[in-house]
């Protein structure tokens, strides 16, 4: 499994004109292929008038899980392009849907697949992307006297602080990258002097930027 991967940074959408024909590239989250569909289908509802919706998707941190439509193109010059893109700038869990409005002059193959091409390399560039990494998910527990101190303390440090759950003690999860676990255990003995307990609890790719 990957240790780290691109995703678009948030919904948003980047229009371009090539000789009189408008292509509107949709970009958007997508944890899962039900969420990609579901964008499509958003996208089709919104332009019913449009020549052409057609969308590439990559799903997953390894990529493996994706697809591709030309949508009434020839075969092969919109949805492979747009889905290249994707997987050549290594961008997961992200579906694009570039909408056509014809302008009356025909592109031609080549010139269909840099439009559609160019159009989710040109929103990737303005919507702009983020990182997610694969961290080790640790619960580091303390009692309630020291809990605000730690809290700050694992702000200021720039940890990842995914929850902080209150019960008869106070119970903090922490992102932690793999080969930082032994240097991050240390340090909250050192910032707690010893008082907090500390257990690795599995895994999770947490956005870092």
């Amino acid at each position: 499994m990957a240790d780290s991967y691109l995703t678009v940074a948030r919904a948003g959408v980047h229009e371009s004109e090539i000789k009189r024909s408008r292509f509107l590239c949709t970009l958007a989250p997508a944890a899962d292929e039900e969420a990609a569909q579901a964008v499509i289908r958003a996208v089709r509802k919104a332009h019913p008038a449009a020549t052409h919706n057609c969308f590439a998707y990559v799903i997953g941190p390894d990529g493996r899980l994706h697809r591709a439509s030309d949508d009434g193109e020839p075969g092969g010059t919109a949805g492979t392009p747009m889905l290249q893109v994707l997987l050549g700038r290594e961008v997961r869990d992200t579906v694009a849907v570039v909408t056509r409005y014809y302008g009356g002059i025909q592109l031609g193959a080549g010139g269909l697949a840099r439009a559609y091409g160019g159009a989710v390399s040109a929103a990737l560039d303005e919507i702009g992307t983020l990182e997610r990494r694969r961290l080790v998910l640790l619960t580091a527990v303390v009692d309630h006297a020291r809990a605000g101190r730690l809290e700050n303390d694992l702000r200021a440090a720039g940890h990842a602080l995914r929850d902080v759950a209150y019960g008869a003690a106070v119970t903090f999860t922490v992102g932690v990258p793999e080969g930082d676990v032994p240097a991050f255990a240390s340090w909250l003995a050192d910032v707690t002097a010893g008082a907090a307990t500390c257990e690795a609890g599995g895994s999770a790719y947490v956005d870092v930027g």
